[in-house]
């Protein structure tokens, strides 16, 4: 049985109302994160800078990221801010802390609203259905997708290998009322972890992954996402329930497409049924109705 395929341009994460991307340009981009603004370098924006602008800055701003020339950076605060505060992203009703970190990042990628939304929706109607749904969320960061599948009714495995990264989204269930939710934190290599489970014999109804281009695991563990990406798809397709819900793949490298993910989910998932689809994800500009490419996905779900 083939997979049926989707190609969709682009989907826009135009729902928040605690977060916005002002403007954006010369490698720059202006955003409002709660009551907060901060201007941080985006490599997608090569067009040239409009708006009220000195220099390479915007006038009004309260936090600034300098990039060095030895890599890394720094931020430059011109009003005094929290180590932390919190934004709501209240479509679904889940809450993030947000702190701006010395890699530039804030702890949210607010693009993934989008897929939030898709597999809420899926989580929401199985278990209305009557099933019981399981999510596995590899390389999970700070949570905010593990916080979503929760909240929709879901039980949650979220693995990183990053200890900080795997506290953040203890906190971020927190703030979102599910500390009580059935949710396992695991501090591990994905890929390891992933053959532990197949070994226990545990499956699951969906899987979610967000890999990198580059990182290591908890052991030292090198991973290219090139290189590694199709043996850790293939040790996921054995934790799969036999009838699975859903699988989605997120990538931030430029040298990846959205037709190379829907490949590999085509082969994943061969056999299965279901429909594939695939794309970018982006945010609105405010200021010029815009859009920022903030990378790609592919979704593979179950037969309604």
């Amino acid at each position: 049985m083939e997979n049926s395929s989707t190609y969709s341009p682009l989907l826009i994460a135009s729902r928040w109302k605690d977060y916005a991307l002002l403007n954006a340009g010369s490698g720059m981009k202006l955003e409002k994160w709660g009551e907060y603004t901060l201007v941080r370098p985006d490599p997608q924006v090569i067009w040239p800078q409009h708006g009220k602008a000195m220099g390479a800055k915007w006038e009004k701003w309260d936090g600034f990221y300098h990039r060095s020339d030895q890599g890394g950076g720094r931020w430059e605060f011109r009003r005094e801010t929290p180590e932390y505060w919190t934004i709501q992203y209240s479509s679904l009703g889940l809450k993030f802390k947000i702190h701006p970190t010395s890699f530039k990042h804030t702890g949210l990628f607010p693009e993934q609203a989008v897929n939030w939304e898709w597999f809420s929706s899926k989580i929401k109607s199985a278990k209305a259905a009557g099933r019981e749904v399981s999510v596995l969320n590899l390389f999970g960061y700070t949570g905010a997708a593990t916080s979503a599948a929760a909240a929709a009714g879901a039980s949650v495995c979220h693995v990183d290998a990053a200890e900080g990264m795997v506290k953040w989204a203890r906190e971020n269930a927190a703030l979102s009322g599910l500390s009580k939710a059935p949710i396992r934190y695991i501090v591990d290599d994905c890929l390891k972890f992933v053959r532990r489970e197949q070994k226990r014999g545990r499956l699951y109804d969906a899987i979610i992954m967000d890999p990198p281009t580059y990182g290591r695991g908890s052991g030292g563990e090198m991973w290219r996402l090139e290189d590694s990406l199709w043996e850790l798809l293939c040790e996921c397709r054995a934790v799969l329930q036999p009838r699975p819900l859903f699988v989605l793949i997120n990538a931030y490298t430029a040298r990846l497409s959205p037709t190379v993910v829907l490949n590999l989910l085509a082969e994943l998932m061969h056999g299965r049924g279901g429909s594939l689809s695939g794309g970018e994800v982006g945010l609105p500009i405010q200021h010029d109705g815009k859009v920022l490419p903030c990378g790609i996905y592919g979704r593979w779900e179950a037969d309604a």
